[in-house]
């Protein structure tokens, strides 16, 4: 029986995860800062939902402090490490940039550090689309270049890529990064456009629509997600002996058991399409507050996501209006809203 370790497991991904994990006979601990970034009650309730499988245990605490976190994993001892916590949020690395620099960065090191400790068969860890910044070559691929980022945040994510490499080289340790594209569903954050946005129009209140519509996104269905991530957990990278065997479309490190992969619908969405989904299944028009670009923002995402189908023999493929259709039968119910 596999032992499994995932931060943020109360958190949107985490949760969806724990559950397909624990559910698959595997032993799965979490880990919680339970911060109030957003309502906690939510965050609590997932919690609860996972307690009540056997194979789930439980402990709050920050990757950030160090010797709480190493004696949870210690304690343990996992053979894969699923690294998803973070704080999230591009717009509010702008405000509160120390907070991603201790969980994003600091966090994630004592991360990496523990898993080479512990030698774990497989490290894998969440980065994020926001990382290929002011690239505007699409649909992105993991070897395009990504030097440029237009948030902290995205600098963050792209600084445990780095890191995590460093280590994979160093220590010959098998990591897998994977880009996340503008990921939604059931028990999604408060803070995420689809929640917002469905809040929003049952209560009458303006949505806002940025870059006066011309946003495009890779909306990918939170179950295709956690499906990937399950999958690529018996994928881990393997050294490459001779640099010349490297498919051009893998971005396997030619000096290490590292490898990077985007988990995305492949398939670009237009923001009003976006919206237009959404009233359909609401069956009531939004009031739309158009807006200029936020700073930081990008006007598009779009994966490739061969290199993901190459290795598992799966991509996320849930068309928008149903993923729309399924968070809004879980908000609706959860809030008791009709």
């Amino acid at each position: 029986m596999k032992k499994i370790l995932v931060t943020g497991s109360a958190g949107f991904i985490g949760f969806h995860l724990s559950k397909i994990l624990t559910e698959d006979n595997c032993l799965v601990h979490g880990i919680d800062s339970m911060t109030d970034y957003y309502d906690v009650t939510l965050k609590n309730k997932r919690n609860q939902i996972l307690l009540l499988n056997k194979n789930y245990t439980f402990s709050k605490c920050k990757i950030d402090d160090w010797d709480r976190f190493s004696s949870e994993v210690r304690g343990f001892k996992p053979d894969i490490i699923i690294h998803l916590a973070a704080q999230a949020g591009v717009r509010y690395s702008i405000e509160n940039p120390r907070e991603y620099l201790n969980s994003n960065v600091i966090g994630s090191f004592n991360v990496i550090e523990l898993a080479k400790e512990m030698q774990v068969k497989h490290l894998l860890m969440a980065s994020t689309s926001s990382v290929y910044g002011a690239n505007t070559s699409m649909p992105y691929k993991e070897t395009h270049m990504a030097d440029h980022q237009l948030s902290f945040y995205a600098a963050t994510k792209k600084s445990n890529e780095s890191m995590a490499h460093t280590y994979s080289h160093l220590w010959k340790m098998p990591i897998t990064m994977f880009r996340f594209f503008t990921v939604y569903g059931e028990f999604g954050r408060p803070d995420l456009a689809l929640f917002k946005f469905v809040k929003a129009i049952l209560n009458d209140e303006k949505i806002d629509i940025y870059n006066h519509g011309e946003m495009y996104r890779d909306f990918t269905y939170v179950g295709d997600l956690v499906k990937s991530i399950k999958l690529l957990i018996e994928k881990p990278p393997e050294q490459i002996e001779n640099r010349d065997t490297i498919c051009t479309n893998d971005s396997i490190s030619p000096v290490a058991p590292f490898r990077i992969v985007n988990i995305g619908n492949s398939n670009k969405v237009k923001l009003l399409d976006f919206v237009d989904a959404i009233e359909k299944e609401l069956g009531k028009k939004a009031i739309k507050n158009y807006m200029d670009m936020q700073k930081a923002d990008v006007p598009a995402t779009w994966a490739d996501a061969s290199l993901l189908e190459s290795l598992v023999g799966y991509k996320p493929d849930t068309d928008i209006k149903d993923g729309v259709s399924k968070f809004v039968k879980w908000y609706t119910n959860f809030y008791k809203k009709n």
